[in-house]
Order: structure tokens, then sequence, then C-alpha cells
């Protein structure tokens, strides 16, 4: 395999170039802006050494935030497009500037985004139920969506958990997230019935399979063996992940996503060879491919995302690591 380092820092330089200068990062140039997606980007950003980049990104989420603590779904041109509240996409700065902290040690900016950071996952919990699983969203109307998923909440536990790091390092106490977070993992790992039952998984999406061991709520010999129960159901051998088991269409981000989640539980040879595999989808003008269909091996669709290339960022550094 060609040097990770050198795939990272193209990668990076593919995101910093669609990076407007609010600091939003779009899915690509004239696109939109989703707050998760954002966070992803900077992330990758953070871990290729471009942390400059990265800091503008988390102050444009700050200087947007809803009074609320929430973020729209989406943005064009620094005005709010769909309206739609999304948990997932309120949690995930929580990550990102934790992560942010990880890299860089920088404390003070940390202490800036504090208050941002609070406030988003303070609004999460809103959408909490007594039995411990977080609702998808708030509609424009301002109703919950009675139901939650199982890829977004796994990735909500992992947000509370930097949460509450960040909290601890400033000296800062947050039990009720401590609660929270202890509901919301016990209702993965022991009621996954209380997830996805109003159809949103109907056509099996991967990031339901392996978010639960990419968040690291279920993990160690557990984790392996949620990860190989349905690997041959998502994974199309020479290419990639399915992003679902019903369509033989193979994405770059959810392969990456796996090649994490397999990197955190020692899956070392498996993770290698699906971020080998993705390489034939790298574009020789910059970024990857979003995806393709077989057995036509047709590109689908057209645009290739920054979160994509984030993706192949963060997925290309955990394999550098291990």
């Amino acid at each position: 395999m060609e040097s990770l380092s050198r795939l990272i820092s193209e990668q990076a330089s593919f995101i910093s170039s669609h990076q407007l200068p609010s600091g939003a990062i779009p899915w690509y140039e004239g696109g939109i802006t989703d707050p998760w997606d954002h966070v992803e980007c900077a992330i990758a950003l953070d871990l290729a050494g471009r942390s400059d980049e990265a800091v503008k990104a988390y102050r444009w989420l700050r200087d947007i935030q809803n009074v609320d603590g929430s973020w729209f779904s989406s943005y064009l041109d620094g005005q709010a497009q769909d309206l739609v509240k999304d948990s997932n996409f309120c949690s995930y700065i929580a990550t990102g500037v934790w992560y942010h902290y990880r890299i860089t040690r920088d404390l003070s900016f940390l202490r800036e985004m504090w208050p941002t950071v609070e406030r988003g996952l303070d609004f999460v919990l809103t959408l909490q139920q007594p039995t411990g699983e977080i609702y998808w969203s708030y509609a424009v109307s301002g109703r919950a969506w009675p139901g939650a998923l199982m890829a977004g909440s796994s990735c909500i536990w992992q947000c509370l958990r930097s949460g509450i790091k960040i909290a601890g390092l400033l000296g800062l106490e947050r039990p009720d997230w401590h609660i929270a977070s202890d509901r919301l993992a016990g209702a993965i790992r022991e009621h996954p019935e209380l997830f996805d039952k109003n159809g949103e998984n109907d056509q099996r999406f991967a990031t339901s399979w392996f978010y639960p061991v990419l968040g690291g709520v279920i993990e160690g010999e557990a984790a392996r063996q949620h990860i190989l129960k349905q690997w041959e159901d998502f994974v199309i051998d020479g290419w990639g992940c399915r992003c679902v088991s019903t369509a033989p269409w193979v994405t770059v981000a959810e392969t990456c996503e796996l090649i994490m989640a397999l990197s955190l539980i020692g899956e070392v040879d498996r993770a290698e060879l699906l971020l080998d595999w993705i390489l034939r989808l790298r574009d020789p003008l910059g970024g990857f491919k979003t995806g393709i269909k077989l057995p036509e091996e047709l590109i689908w669709p057209e645009e290739k995302n920054t979160w994509t290339s984030a993706g192949v960022i963060i997925a290309a550094s955990a394999q550098a690591q291990v």
C-alpha cells in the first residue's frame, strides 16, 4: 500500500480547497454544509496537521448555533436550508472539539468552545426517552420524531463521553451526562428493539450494523462477533462496504467507517484490506468517488464529497496508529 501520510495530505488539500472564508466546509463546490459532515471534515483536518483550518470550522459552528443549542440540518451560503434539528448532528461537535484538544493540547480553545459544546449536548438530551434511547430529531413544527436511530444514538453516546471528558478536564461536573450516557448505552446493548422501530432501517443500512462498535458502545470480543456476524451481508470482496445490504452500491465513506471500527477491535488485516480496495475509487484530479454500483461498475453520484475524503483521512490515520 502506498504511503498513508501522502494519502492523508492529498485528501486534506482537497478538503481545504473547498472550505469557505466563513469556515464552513460544504459537501462540494456550491453544495450544502451539514453540521455532522462539517465536523467530520474538521477532525480530518486536525489529523492532517491543519489545525488552523479546523479551528475556523469549529468557530463557524459556534457562530451559527441556535439559541436552544441546536443547529439546523443544512446550510447554503450561510443560510439555513433544512430546518430539521437532528440530534446526532447537534452532538458531534463534542467529539470534534475533544479530538482537537487531543491533537493540539490547546486548552484555551477547549475553554472557548465549552459553552457551544454544553448547549449542544443539553439540547440533544431533551430528546432522550425514559427507556434511554434518544429520538432522532425535532421537525420544523417543533414536534419530536417518535423514533431513535441505532447509528445516530451510537454516535451520540460517543459524543456524550467526549463531553464528559471535556468537562472533567475543565474541572466541571455534569453528573446528568453520566446518567444519560449510561442509560443510552444500556438501551443500545440490551434493548436494540427500541431503535429503528418505525421502519428507518428497512433497507438495512451498514451504519446500523457497525456504529455500535465504531461508537465504542460494544467492545472486545462481543464487538468482534457483532461485526463478523453480518460481514458477508455488507462487504463485497475486492470493493468494500455496501451502503445498504439490499443494494450492490459500495460507498467509500461507509467503507472507511467500517475500517475505523475494525481498527478499534484489532481486526487490522481486514481494515488494511478494505483500505487497499477503496484506493481504486480515488480520483486523480483530487478527492474520491462517492461510490460505485456493481457489477456494472457505474460511478454514482458524480460529485466528489469533502466528507468522503474526511473518512479516508480518519481511516488511514487509524491504520497508521495500529
